[in-house]
């Protein structure tokens, strides 16, 4: 029988053996060998060697103040190698066809126009297709930059050790780029001295796009292009782009302090810049390939009849485009320069124009083998990022804007905004919508909070169209929430329409989402601002974090249901915004099943969703994987529209029902309910020392007072998938299936899960979790961290998993978690010795720091290191 997985315990082995080799030559051969007897030791224990773990626990207890950071730092740099393997692995040519898309453009379009679908529909959607990718730093990629462009150059060196005609000279150049990247892995510090800024994060998520997108773009529609060419003999337009991009890195305010106006400002700068740029190295090829003297009437009379007209006018982008960086410079550094727009590139027209100048006229030449290389990848890379590269959207609190309200009716003698009820804040926002007059007074002087939301909307209206995405009011609820920016935005005079977009969040707002926006429909002023479309976005982490992942879940899907149903009435095109995060708990998951789950008529050609943290190098980080996303992303947004799945049976409907019901109880029962389940939840994890790691640039708490309803979702997450338990990825959803089978469901849970989309994604997502899950590991965290009198907490905990694990198998008949997804088991089980002993010794740390006063700076980094460790281990870890 084949090894599937041979070329990837290949390669693992082989970067786990360099980095063994490294270790041997800083430190020395005994502590390596006590290392790998960990590492074996971690493997029998995993087959139920009871001996091994205690000779495993005996050992790593026993590890002194200097070892314990190297050790950590071999672990999860094994752990980190791994994962280069394995998504290496997916783009390899080595790759078996259970793992990898081989082509992930032709399996777009063939399933598209293999089928039964009329071949204009499909073109039609193609052409029109608005998916709109959003990048955000929550949770913020955990390694450094500098690491994450080392991990890219291994792959580099991993493909380049592939080519079967290598020369044996070849081959060890090649390793020896290896190895020297490897020692440079291990002697650079994977922990941040200090936590970065909203800047950092903004310049981490550029850093993609320059090292990946930028390339990735341009080939995923040249793909596209001859695919659509082969078999219906068209082209696709120029200016197409399918899938755009914007970000939420320096524009996301909320419960954030640090992201203020002057940040948000110097983030849109230096968006701008990398654009400027990239395209300078664009035009600087284009000036040598363009050499050409033939050309059409109308660029032979631009160029007064130059003997090389293409090159004139490049020369001429050249210097636009070089002094847009000065500009740009300038402006960084904290001048007000004065500039000309006509000496720079001031609008999209003044890049896009020339070249669509230049493109035409080799086409009229006959030379549209030329005009389609890279004149043609820059006017899509044009068309997909625009002059500032990422449109930024801003989000901030419903509260904020309502504070900023009130503070000025109160100082205008009208009253208080925040004791008026929603029928006179609605009358009163809209009465000044209509108003010609400014309502906010040249000399007020606001508190600082309000000034800095002020601020923001004026910075907000002086951009350009393009530079900006969405305004997203998070914590939304009611239509006044919505009118309130829009008054905000009317007062500092933005001279064109911004999408402001409710965020619904909490299990409440998801129910009452429909109401709020039917309410807006209904006004004929907002139905005149809107011009027919509006975008609502669904929150999926804090709605898990309130009531759990199934009721969460359910909630999401009823009100995009109803949402559709009232944007069909009210003759808006409605655009849905998916707040998903990484993980399971906050709506992470396959993106193609998790588009093919959403109610029908949800996408229709159109959706929003944003790509957090570590995710994104996992999804975009190599030009090769960033295709295959693309390439996944169109695909199922072209399914969903033009293959909605089916209309939940009303049976299916009551069943989920009870479901959510049921889960809801079940979750809250423990997190709400429970009396001494906070006091738990601090002791067995690592929540409170999370804190202390240098993350991301966000507080983990919106209130510093507050329990668990104030932590952030990815705190929240993040220390549950640390010691093992995976806690808000299944509460409440295997007990609510387990008491539906109990009522004689069974055979209803196996055919929705047969026929339904929305409910397979959730139990493949259920098990995945399960599977992830070390109910063992998170005991002995128990053990050695929380007093007695709380175990008990951790045995319900447990036997509620064992209980979960039970319903799925009994619902899907497999022997096993995972069974039809082997290469996820895979995946798993190959981590599983490397991180076992992180965690083990995790927890082992945990409890020296909070015996201790004062731990030693080795103990509290190797902590630090293993909390890396287990992120990298577990990947989705926020």
């Amino acid at each position: 029988m084949v090894d599937m997985y041979a070329s990837l315990r290949s390669n693992v082995g082989t970067l786990g053996q360099i980095l063994g080799d490294t270790i041997r030559t800083d430190l020395d051969e005994s502590f390596l060998e006590k290392i790998e007897q960990i590492r074996h030791l971690a493997k029998s224990s995993r087959q139920g060697d009871d001996a091994a773990r205690e000779e495993m626990l005996t050992l790593l207890s026993s590890l002194n103040d200097d070892e314990l950071v190297p050790f950590a730092k071999a672990f999860n740099q094994f752990l980190n190698l791994a994962n280069i393997a394995e998504q290496f692995h997916t783009i390899s040519r080595n790759c078996d066809e259970l793992v990898c898309v081989p082509d992930p453009v032709e399996q777009l379009l063939g399933r598209m126009l293999g089928g039964n679908i009329d071949q204009e529909k499909v073109l039609a959607c193609l052409k029109t297709l608005d998916i709109d990718l959003v990048l955000t730093a929550h949770p913020t990629e955990i390694s450094r930059r500098t690491l994450i462009q080392k991990y890219s150059a291994v792959i580099d060196s991993l493909t380049a050790l592939e080519n079967t005609q290598l020369t044996e000279q070849e081959k060890k150049q090649h390793h020896l780029r290896l190895r020297q990247l490897i020692a440079q892995i291990w002697h650079t510090n994977e922990i941040r001295n200090e936590r970065p800024t909203p800047v950092d994060e903004a310049r981490w998520g550029l850093s993609t796009i320059e090292a990946s997108l930028w390339q990735a773009v341009p080939d995923f529609l040249r793909q596209l292009n001859q695919q659509v060419e082969e078999r219906t003999n068209t082209q696709l337009p120029i200016d197409i782009a399918p899938v755009r991009f914007s970000s939420w890195m320096g524009g996301d305010r909320d419960g954030n302090p640090f992201v203020t106006s002057v940040v948000t400002q110097e983030v849109l700068d230096r968006n701008r810049h990398t654009a400027a740029r990239l395209y300078l190295k664009d035009v600087v090829l284009l000036v040598n390939e363009l050499s050409m003297e033939g050309a059409n009437d109308e660029l032979l009379a631009y160029t007064n009849n130059s003997c090389e007209p293409y090159r004139d006018v490049l020369r001429d982008l050249r210097k636009k485009l070089r002094a847009t960086i000065d500009y740009l410079n300038a402006k960084l550094e904290g001048q007000q320069p004065d500039v000309n727009p006509k000496d720079i590139i001031w609008y999209e027209s003044d890049l896009k124009d020339p070249l669509m100048m230049l493109y035409k006229s080799l086409c009229d030449q006959g030379m549209s083998l030329i005009a389609n290389g890279l004149l043609l990848d820059m006017l899509r890379r044009i068309a997909c990022f625009g002059i500032h590269m990422l449109r930024l959207d801003v989000r901030q609190d419903a509260e904020r804007h309502a504070d900023v309200i009130a503070e000025l009716t109160r100082y205008l003698g009208m009253g208080d905004y925040s004791h008026w009820d929603e029928s006179e804040k609605q009358s009163f926002l809209l009465r000044e919508l209509s108003s010609k007059r400014p309502l906010i007074p040249a000399n007020w002087q606001a508190s600082a909070e309000v000034e800095e939301v002020v601020k923001t909307c004026r910075l907000v209206a002086k951009q350009p169209a393009r530079a900006m995405g969405s305004y997203v009011i998070s914590m939304a609820s009611k239509p006044s929430d919505v009118l309130a920016v829009l008054l905000l935005l009317k007062e500092a005079g933005c001279p064109h329409p911004i999408r402001v977009v409710p965020l619904f969040e909490t299990l409440d707002d998801l129910n009452n989402a429909s109401d709020c926006m039917s309410a807006l429909f209904n006004i004929d002023w907002y139905r005149g601002y809107t011009k027919g479309t509006q975008e609502v976005m669904i929150g999926y982490s804090d709605s898990a974090k309130d009531a759990g992942v199934m009721a969460a879940a359910w909630a999401q899907y009823s009100a995009q249901e109803k949402l559709v149903a009232i944007s069909k009435e009210a003759n808006i095109n409605l655009t849905l915004f998916h707040g998903r995060g990484g993980t399971i708990g906050r709506g992470g998951g396959p993106a193609h099943e998790a588009i093919l789950s959403q109610p029908p008529g949800s996408v229709d050609g159109r959706i929003r969703v944003t790509e957090q943290g570590e995710m994104i190098r996992f999804k975009f980080g190599l030009p090769k994987l960033a295709v295959q996303s693309l390439a996944l992303y169109t695909s199922a947004v072209m399914e969903a529209t033009l293959l909605p799945p089916p209309e939940p049976k009303p049976e299916w409907r009551e069943c989920m029902e009870r479901l959510a019901d049921d889960s809801v109880l079940a979750y809250r029962a423990m997190v709400r309910e429970e009396p001494d389940f906070v006091s738990y939840f601090r002791a067995a994890t690592p929540e409170v020392e999370l804190g202390k790691l240098p993350l991301g640039s966000r507080p983990a708490k919106r209130r510093v007072d507050g329990g668990i309803e104030s932590l952030r979702a990815i705190p929240w997450i993040f220390a549950w998938s640390q010691n093992r338990l995976m806690l808000p990825a299944w509460l409440g959803a295997g007990e609510a299936l387990k008491m539906a089978t109990d009522r004689g469901d069974l055979p209803l849970l196996q055919e929705m899960e047969k026929q339904w989309p929305f409910f397979k994604t959730r139990i493949s997502m259920l098990e995945m979790v399960y599977a992830k899950a070390e109910p063992n590991l998170s005991k002995f965290y128990e053990t050695s961290l929380v007093k007695k009198e709380l175990h008990h907490l951790g045995v319900q905990l447990r036997e509620r998993l064992a209980t979960g694990i039970e319903a799925v198998l009994e619902l899907t008949q497999a022997e096993s978690l995972m069974a039809h997804t082997p290469w996820n088991r895979e995946s798993v089980e190959l981590r599983n010795p490397y991180i076992d002993p992180l965690n083990f010794l995790q927890a082992e740390l945990l409890a020296r720091t909070r015996r201790e006063e004062q731990s030693s700076q080795n103990v509290e980094l190797a902590l630090m290191l293993t909390i890396a460790g287990v992120a990298a281990g577990m990947r989705n870890t926020g």
